[in-house]
Order: C-alpha cells, then structure tokens, then sequence
C-alpha cells in the first residue's frame, strides 16, 4: 500500500499541476468564448427548458430512456462524496477560498459540461442490443475521425479505472465512515467498525447488482426519483443550519473572497498556500460536477431527445445544481458552523464526514446531525455508484465489445466490496489521479470539436427564432 501511495502521489503530483489546470479552465474558457457565453446568454432558457419540465412525462423508446432519466442518471454519478466530503477536504486543507475558486470552476465548467453532452448526443451509435451509447470515446471516433480512435481507447482506459474509484471505492468507503459515525453518536464504545463494514459491503453489492443487471431502463428509472428526493432532502437540512448561523453569514462570504487570493486565508498560511487554495478549489470542483472529465455524457447519450442542443442545457444545469447549489451549501454550512463556534476546521482531515455531521448536529443534536449525512451521503454516494457502473461498463464495451460486459460488471461488484474495507484517503488520492488522466484525452477532442459546438448551437438558436 505504501509503494502504491507513494507512485500515485508522483503521478498526481504531474497529472494535477500547472499544466492540468490551464487545460481544464483553458478548455472552459475557450468553450466559453466560442459560444459566446452561452451558459450565461441562455442561463433562462436552459432552466426553462430542464427543471422546468421536471413534471413532464417523456415517452422513450426501447433502449432510451428520457431526457429527464439521462439527466437524472448523470446527475446520479456527479452528486456523491465529493459534494458532501469533498468539499470538507477542500475547506480544511485549503481554506475558505477553495469556496470562490469552486465557483469559478462551475461557472466555467457549465460550457464544457454543454458541449460534451452535446457532442454525445451528436456523435452517438447504436450498440448490438438496440441501446444509444455515446460518450468521449464515440466523438473522438465519429467526429475526430478513426485515425483518432486511439485517443478513445486511451479515455476508455482511465475512465474504466476510475470508475472503481471515484464512482465506486470512495463512494462505498464514505457510506461506511458515515454509517459509523451515527453508530459512535449513540455508543462512543462502539468496537465492530469493521463488522459493520463487510456488512454494508454486501448489502451495497446485492442492491447495485439489482439495479445494474436491470439495464438502462430500470437504471434511469431509479435516478429519476432517487436524485430529486435525495436533493432536496440535504438542501432542506443546510439550509437551516444557514438560517441559524445567519449571522456569520458575512464573515464568511469575506474569508471565502480573502482567502482566494491571501494567503492569510488558508488554513495554517502555508508558503505558496494561494497556488493550494486555487488547486483544492479547482480539483474539488472537478471532482464533484465532473466537468471536463468526460463521464456524464455517457448517461446523457442514451436520452430519447434528438437535438444535441437541448440535451445539452441539462448539462449546464446540472453543473449549477451539483456545484453551485450543494457545493456551496456543504461549503457554506460547515464554515458558518466553525464561525459560530460549532466545530474546527484547522484539524486537515481528508474525506471526512465528521465535520459535516457536527456542523448539522450543532442545530440538529450530534446524533441528529450523524443521522442526516449518513442518510444523505448514503443516497448520495449510492447513486454516484450505479453511474459509475454504466460509465465503466460502456468503457470496457468500447475496449473488448459485449462480451466483456458482464466479466466487468462482475470485477465492479466485488471492488465494492473491496472498498467497504480499504483506506479511505489512497481511494481519494487514487481518484483524484485517474480523473485527470481520463480528462486529457477528452479536452483535447473538446477543444477539436469546438467548430461542431458552435455550429450546433447556432442552427438550434436560429431555429429558434424563425419558428
């Protein structure tokens, strides 16, 4: 483990430099410009036409599922840890500007989010059982062109990985920290972690199996409604922790701008601490709306919806709701805990969730707080684990054909099982890492198909207008 430690760290070091960030936000920005800040033009629009139709029943065919379910299982695989934990981490070991610079990642994230949900929906096949699949891999291939195919298999690669650690080893080890935390609010001589551990383990692996062997249907049929009710359960809870600390509100909001550019604000005033607090910011953003990364348009190309373009808006929503929304809640709700006096953030903790669960509990009761992660991270972290399953699994379908499905789908089973038991903060480093690998190749084809964005969104706007 030490050996494995120790080589992720050289590679993260290198994958998440300089470099990584200027092709992240550089990609975003680009993006940005090229479709006249469409995330900002057609912020209304986009609203309008997602979360505004959240009642409308869509009909889809066999092999689809609708725009709303794609959105849905997307949102499912964005909406984990990293909102919750992550940003814990981010707080804690880069202070409360990571906060601004979270923000900054969204906003720009929302055109790269647009375009690569586009571009899947544009450059989508058909698979041997009927099913829409389309992802980085499909437009490198269709609309880069097959010499390029290379490029694909390299992104199928990384993300194949990936898929057992952020959407699944982290994921499960957080459902078994929070699970345990509430079981250490009521007996704080609790000894059976481990116990509890291989039990959920299993539990995870037959309800994951359930949903996983049902195939895209039932898939999107479960994110559809346990995403909204998960949402809305944890933002109901911050919320009020916000309105009982109300009155730190302001202080808060200046560490958040101070600290994103002194280093006075970071925890500690490490030397170089604003290149920290820009890192944590962006990684952390990154990691939780998964911008950039590739993984979301896998999920949103098996929508019933033909026009690129309106498929693409919900990825422009769903990067404001992941981060912008509940990023910032988590964010927000701990930093005005630990200003009122609730809890201290200078302990540098990764991955936990014991800070979220006292900061709630300071309003809730300890015991009430534990109880509110756990139930929120559990939904939160099991969604992320279903949408990963399908990621990986269209990944290796790319690689090997349909034949390697079910061996993968069977690999994934047992890493969850795997990660009930494992070392939380490798799983995280592990997954920081294979997330700016599988990001490499798919900004490269986002910068490529850039044209195709613009011309997309142009025939869809202009449609618009002459109808």
């Amino acid at each position: 483990m030490e050996l494995i430690a120790s080589i992720n760290s050289a590679i993260n070091g290198f994958v998440w430099g300089v470099p990584m960030l200027v092709l992240l936000v550089g990609g975003g920005i680009l993006l940005t410009i090229r479709n006249r800040g469409v995330q900002f033009r057609k912020f209304g629009y986009a609203m309008k036409n997602t979360i505004g139709k959240i009642f409308k029943k869509g009909e889809a065919k066999e092999g689809e599922i609708t725009p709303f379910q794609a959105m849905s299982t997307a949102l499912a695989g964005t909406v984990g840890t990293g909102n919750i934990a992550g940003i814990t981490t981010a707080v804690t070991l880069g202070g409360p500007g990571t906060i601004f610079w979270l923000w900054i990642t969204a906003l720009i994230g929302m055109a790269t989010k647009y375009s690569e949900v586009l571009l899947a929906v544009k450059f989508r096949e058909k698979n041997k059982y009927g099913d829409w699949v389309g992802g980085p891999m499909y437009y490198i291939k269709n609309g880069l062109g097959k010499n390029w195919k290379w490029l694909g298999a390299i992104f199928c690669i990384f993300a194949a990985l990936a898929a057992f650690g952020i959407g699944n080893a982290v994921q499960v080890g957080n459902i078994t920290d929070s699970v345990n935390t509430v079981i250490l609010s009521f007996n704080p001589d609790f000894s059976g972690q481990s116990t509890v551990n291989v039990v959920l383990g299993l539990i995870l692996v037959v309800l994951t199996a359930i949903v996983l062997f049902g195939g895209i249907k039932r898939l999107g049929a479960v994110t559809e409604k346990l995403v909204p009710f998960m949402a809305v359960v944890y933002i109901v809870a911050c919320v009020i922790v916000l309105v009982y600390y109300g009155a730190y509100l302001p202080a808060v909001f200046s560490k958040i701008f101070t600290g994103a550019f002194s280093p006075e604000g970071v925890t500690g005033g490490a030397v170089g601490s604003v290149i920290l607090v820009i890192t944590w910011g962006v990684k952390r953003g990154v990691f939780s709306n998964e911008a950039g990364l590739g993984s979301a348009p896998m999920a949103h190309a098996a929508t019933s919806e033909t026009d690129p373009v309106k498929q693409g808006l919900y990825g422009i929503f769903e990067v404001f709701m992941d981060t912008i929304v509940i990023c910032s809640l988590s964010g927000l709700t701990i930093l005005c805990a630990a200003e009122g006096g609730a809890l201290n953030l200078n302990i540098g903790t990764e991955g936990t969730t014991a800070l979220n669960a006292q900061a709630l509990g300071s309003v809730f009761t300890q015991k009430g707080g534990a109880i509110i992660i756990a139930v929120g991270l559990a939904l939160f972290a099991f969604s992320t684990i279903l949408s990963w399953a399908l990621y990986g699994t269209r990944c290796c379908e790319f690689l090997f054909g349909s034949k390697a499905i079910k061996p993968y789908q069977i690999i994934f089973l047992v890493i969850i099982f795997v990660g009930a038991t494992m070392e939380l903060s490798l799983a995280w480093s592990i997954a920081d890492t294979l997330n700016g690998l599988m990001a490499i190749p798919n900004l490269i084809a986002l910068v490529g198909l850039s044209g195709v964005v613009v011309r997309e969104t142009k025939r869809h706007f202009s449609e618009k207008v002459n109808k």
